[in-house]
C-alpha cells in the first residue's frame, strides 16, 4: 500500500540544540493518518520533531480520509486504521476532508463513536504578546461530550417540507463526561469546573446533563463549580475568558465553544485536542484541511503538534513532551512565526512549516525567558476512565404508558389546524382523547393563533383518558387515523416515570 504519510524532514537538516540529549525512553509505535489538504504537511513537520525529541517512537501510517473514500470506503477509514488501533490504542491523526452529499459520513464522528472516545479534550492558551490574543491571560480547557447529542447523527426527511435531526443524551454518558472533567481538573491544579447547558429550553435533553453535573460534583468539594446557560456563557468566553477554569458541555456546544476560544485566544490553528476512551485514545489538531493552502510549505502545524505533546503526556512520556513544548514556546518568544499568526514589529521572520518545524528541532533543550516553561510531571501512562459509572445506582422509576404523539404529514384544506383538530378528537375513541395539535412544536389546536407559521408536519397528542394505556390500543389508534386516510410517518410514546412526565409539554401549552 501506498503511504499516504510524506517522507520526513531529515534530522541531519533541523539540527536539534548543541547540548539536548533525547530521553532514553521504551520504543512505542504510533498509527499515523497523515489526512488531507495541509495534513501530510504538517504531520511530516510534527513528526520530524517528535522524532528527534524522542527517537524511541516509530510511526505507521494508515489509511483515512480522501484515498479511503476513493477506494470506495463510504467512512473514510482503510481495515488497516482499525487493525491498528486495536494493536496500539493510539493513533495520531491530521485534518480529514469529508465529501458533500453522497451519504459521505465524518471521519472524526465514526472514530469517535466506533472507539468510544467520549472525552474531548481541547485547552485554549494565550501565548499573548507573541501571538496576538484578545485575552492575554486566557488558559481554559473544554471537556467536550464527545459521542452524544446531535452528533448521533440520526436524521430523517418526514415530509416535503420537514427533516429532523435527534437529539440525544444519555445518563451514563453524561457521569462519565462529568466525572471525566472533574478528574482531569484535580489531577492538573484547576480550581474550577462550569457546565454549560440550554436546560431552559430543552428540560429533559440538557436538563439531564445539569441534574448529573450536580450530582457528580457534589462528590468534589475542594473544586468550585457553576453552571451557565450556553449562549450567554459563550458570550462571557469571548468577552471574559479568564472568569473560566474547566468547562464541560455536551457534544454540539464544546464543538462550537472551542472554536470560539481557540480563537479568542489567538488562533484555531495553535488548538491541539485529545480523544479519550476506555481502550484508546486520538489526538488531533482542531482546524480544518484548509486545502486552499495545501501544498503551499505555508500551514502552521503548532495545533498538530501541541497535540501530539498531548499524546506524549498520555504516554507517560514527560520529558520529550515538556522539550518539545518548551521549544515551541522559544520559537514563539523569539518572534519566529508562520503566516498564519506573522505581525510586523512583533515577528522577526516569517516561516514555511518545514522551516518552522526546524526552528522548533533547533531549540530542544531550551526554555522560553519570558514565557513560562512549561514541565510535565514524570507519570505512568494515563489511565482510561472507566465507561462503568461510579455515581450511586438509583432504583429504577415505575414506568407507566400514558398516551401518544402521533406525527402526521398532513397538507389539506388550506393547512387549518382546526380542520385537522377536529377530525383526529373524532378518532380518538374511547381510551384516549386529542390533547393538542402542534406545529414546529407550538400549540396551533385548540385556540391556535392565526399568525403562527404552520407547515406539512403536525405533532397530535393523544393522552390515555384513563391514566394510562397498552400498547394494543396504540395500534389501534393508529389503525383508525390509516383508514381515515392520514398518513401517520412517527410516533412517540408518552411514559410517565414514578408519575413524573417523561415527555415535554408544547409551546404555548
Amino acid at each position: 500500500m501506498q503511504s499516504n504519510v510524506a517522507p520526513l524532514i531529515a534530522t541531519p537538516a533541523a539540527k536539534t540544540g548543541a547540548d539536548y540529549h533525547p530521553a532514553a525512553l521504551p520504543a512505542a509505535h504510533i498509527p499515523v493518518a497523515a489526512g488531507d489538504g495541509i495534513g501530510p504537511e504538517i504531520m511530516e513537520a510534527t513528526l520530524a520533531i517528535l522524532k528527534a525529541a524522542d527517537p524511541a517512537l516509530t510511526f505507521h501510517p494508515v489509511t483515512v480520509g480522501l484515498k479511503a473514500y476513493e477506494a470506495g470506503l463510504m467512512a473514510g477509514i482503510g481495515e488497516d486504521t482499525w487493525q491498528a488501533i486495536a494493536e496500539h490504542k493510539i493513533i495520531l491523526k491530521g485534518p480529514i476532508t469529508t465529501p458533500q452529499g453522497g451519504g459521505y459520513k465524518s471521519v472524526n464522528v465514526t472514530l469517535r463513536k466506533t472507539l468510544g472516545l467520549y472525552a474531548n479534550l481541547r485547552p485554549c492558551v494565550s501565548y499573548h504578546p507573541y501571538v496576538s490574543a484578545l485575552h492575554p491571560r486566557m488558559d481554559v480547557v473544554i471537556v467536550r461530550e464527545n459521542e452524544e447529542d446531535t452528533y448521533a447523527g440520526i436524521e430523517h426527511r418526514q415530509s416535503q417540507e420537514v427533516v429532523q435531526c435527534l437529539k440525544l443524551i444519555t445518563r451514563p454518558g453524561c457521569e462519565r463526561i462529568v466525572r471525566y472533567a472533574f478528574d482531569y481538573a484535580r489531577a492538573n491544579g484547576r480550581k474550577k469546573v462550569t457546565c454549560m447547558t440550554k436546560d431552559n429550553i430543552m428540560k429533559l435533553t440538557d436538563g439531564l446533563f445539569h441534574k448529573v453535573f450536580d450530582e457528580i460534583a457534589a462528590e468534589y468539594p475542594d473544586i468550585a463549580t457553576s453552571h451557565m446557560i450556553i449562549d450567554i456563557g459563550t458570550a462571557r468566553m469571548a468577552s471574559r475568558p479568564t472568569d473560566f477554569d474547566v468547562v464541560v458541555t455536551p457534544n454540539l456546544y464544546g464543538d462550537i465553544l472551542s472554536d470560539v476560544a481557540a480563537e479568542v485566544a489567538g488562533s484555531i490553528g495553535l488548538a491541539g485536542s485529545s480523544n479519550i476512551g476506555r481502550d484508546c485514545a486520538m489526538f488531533e489538531a482542531v482546524h480544518g484541511s484548509a486545502p486552499d493552502i495545501a501544498g503551499q510549505d505555508i500551514a502552521n502545524p503548532s495545533g498538530l503538534l501541541l497535540s501530539a505533546v498531548m499524546m506524549l503526556v498520555h504516554l507517560g512520556r514527560a520529558k520529550p513532551a515538556s522539550d518539545i513544548h518548551n521549544a515551541w514556546l522559544c520559537a514563539l518568544e523569539e518572534g519566529l512565526h508562520t503566516a498564519d499568526i506573522y505581525r510586523p514589529g512583533v515577528s522577526r521572520e516569517k516561516l514555511g512549516t518545514r522551516a518552522f518545524a526546524e526552528a522548533v528541532i533547533a531549540r530542544l533543550g531550551r526554555t522560553p525567558v519570558k514565557m513560562a516553561a512549561v514541565t510535565y510531571p514524570d507519570r505512568k501512562p494515563e489511565p482510561l476512565v472507566q465507561a462503568v459509572a461510579t455515581v450511586p445506582a438509583k432504583p429504577a422509576a415505575k414506568k407507566e404508558l400514558a398516551g401518544v404523539d402521533v406525527f402526521l404529514n398532513w397538507d389539506d384544506h388550506g393547512r387549518d389546524p382546526n380542520v385537522l383538530g377536529q377530525a383526529l378528537a373524532d378518532l380518538a375513541g374511547p381510551q384516549f382523547r386529542l390533547a393538542l395539535v402542534t406545529n414546529r412544536g407550538v400549540k396551533v389546536y385548540p385556540n391556535g393563533n392565526p399568525q403562527t407559521l404552520c407547515t406539512d408536519h403536525w405533532r397530535c397528542r393523544f393522552p390515555a383518558a384513563a391514566g394510562r394505556v397498552d400498547g394494543k390500543a396504540i395500534a389501534e389508534l393508529l389503525l383508525r387515523i390509516a383508514d381515515a386516510g392520514f398518513d401517520a410517518i412517527k410516533t412517540e410514546n408518552l411514559y410517565t416515570f414514578d408519575g413524573v412526565a417523561g415527555y415535554s409539554q408544547a409551546q404555548g401549552e
